[in-house]
């Protein structure tokens, strides 16, 4: 049996920091895509005494203009599984987050999504990247999300809904293709902390409103892609349940957290 090789978008991102020896564990080979250079002794420390192997790329996401450039990553890892676990974080202004967050995220995921040897990809995105209202969402939870689009990250939203809409087309348009077990994960965090992980969780039907501890995020990604039957939108959010209890939960149930999209709208941009 070969080996489950992952490419980790954004290696230096908190998140992608607790999520990378998760991966190693599983005897997984990682290559961790970093922008800084002075990184790599960091990262590389991560995998002392795990079963997979660790590599680090350097490579800058701002300089992705187009889905070749995407594409010549890919072929130098030629990954099963991506995972794209970076942004801007802010810095730059809305023209890096526009670079970052959705410009280089399109071309990563056209470029993921068009070849079949990649059959897992994994966006961590946030609670309120939607133009659509759930339908467990109450008042409260609609005025927090709107407040935080349109006046406290609004550029931020603009990038990121763009570039989850266009990774749930492009998912909608791999399956009508036949390619059924293509896994399309978008998994959408609450306000993330620094705290250490309770290993509880809330995970699919969540309010807009509510924290998660970004070890938390991690160890839900990692139980997301050890299974084969896990796809779609997945909100979190710190809770009760434990992170596996939640996960095969939500599989049983057949959740996804898109509903309340303009799903019409969304799938005809493939």
């Amino acid at each position: 049996m070969s080996t489950t090789r992952v490419l980790l978008i954004g290696g230096h991102g908190k998140i992608a920091l607790h999520l990378t020896p998760l991966l190693l564990t599983k005897s997984w080979n990682v290559t961790s895509l970093v922008r800084n250079p002075d990184h790599e002794s960091e990262i590389t420390k991560l995998g002392q005494g795990k079963s997979g192997k660790l590599d680090v790329l350097v490579d800058s996401l701002d300089d992705i203009k187009s889905d070749a450039q995407a594409q010549s990553v890919l072929d130098k890892v030629n990954p099963d599984i991506v995972i794209w676990s970076a942004g801007a974080g802010g810095k730059g202004g809305p023209s890096r987050t526009k670079a970052v967050d959705e410009v280089a995220a399109k071309h990563y995921i056209s470029a993921s999504l068009s070849r079949p040897s990649v059959k897992k990809f994994l966006m961590v995105s946030y609670i309120a990247s939607r133009h659509g209202t759930p339908p467990w969402w109450n008042k409260e939870d609609v005025e927090a999300a709107e407040h935080v689009n349109t006046k406290v990250l609004p550029a931020y939203f603009a990038a990121k809904v763009e570039a989850d809409e266009h990774f749930a087309a492009l998912a909608k348009k791999r399956e009508q293709s036949g390619d059924k077990e293509f896994q399309a994960i978008n998994l959408r965090p609450g306000t993330l902390t620094d705290d250490p992980s309770s290993g509880k969780v809330l995970l699919g039907k969540t309010p807009a409103r509510g924290k998660v501890s970004r070890e938390s995020v991690a160890r839900v990604a990692a139980a997301l892609l050890e299974r084969n039957d896990t796809r779609g939108w997945y909100d979190l959010l710190d809770g009760d349940e434990s992170v596996e209890e939640a996960v095969e939960r939500c599989v049983k149930k057949g959740w996804d957290g898109i509903q309340g999209e303009d799903l019409d709208k969304i799938y005809a941009r493939a």
